[in-house]
């Protein structure tokens, strides 16, 4: 009996936690017991993964001399890239720049092999757009997120089916838009890569 209750353990240590708290409670009310009488087995090869890929991301920007143009984040969402928008374009503009061609291939060399799934999301401060290229900040903020989609696609193999791109335009800050330099850092395309 004990045989055949590790048996079963072991080969539902991979499901999701829930789904292995039913089974454990409907183990124990067989042996007489409503209680859980085992622990569950945590799995951390995502959070091992994920650390990994935060260290290795962190050292091509350290090495590359992108401190200033790039910072990570993670939350529960995934390791976060924020690419700061001076970097990638010029003011008001939706093209990449040529030197930020080079930042983006070195990104590229470690995302495009994961199996994660890939979220562009392009953001702006809150100052209106004043040119006529754009309607509003939402079409630029969309505009720079495809833009920078398609370089990674068609330049550097990112599989497409794993990228999503989205525009918030001034809605999503991460500084204070009534400063210069909360701006700056507000005017930025930001690469999400979704946890498994």
């Amino acid at each position: 009996m004990l045989l055949g209750l590790f048996i079963i353990l072991y080969s539902i240590s991979n499901v999701d936690a829930g789904k292995y708290n039913n089974v454990v409670k409907a183990i124990g009310s067989a042996f007489g017991s409503s209680k859980s009488l085992i622990k569950p087995i945590i799995n951390n090869s995502n959070v091992s993964a994920q650390s990994s890929l935060k260290d290795d991301l962190s050292k091509v920007i350290k090495d590359n001399n992108f401190e200033n143009s790039v910072r990570l984040e993670e939350n529960e969402r995934g390791i976060i890239i924020h690419i700061l928008g001076d970097i990638l374009f010029t003011s008001g503009n939706a093209n990449l720049n040529n030197n930020s061609l080079v930042m983006l291939n070195k990104l590229a060399a470690i995302i495009k092999n994961l199996p994660n799934d890939i979220r562009i999301e392009g953001h702006t401060d809150n100052v209106p757009i004043s040119n006529g290229n754009f309607a509003s900040n939402w079409h630029l903020s969309v505009n720079r997120a495809l833009n920078t989609a398609y370089y990674l696609i068609n330049q550097q193999n990112l599989p497409a089916g794993r990228v999503s791109i989205v525009g918030y335009s001034e809605y999503k800050p991460i500084a204070d838009n009534n400063t210069l330099e909360g701006r700056n850092l507000n005017r930025r395309v930001d690469i999400v890569i979704i946890k498994k």
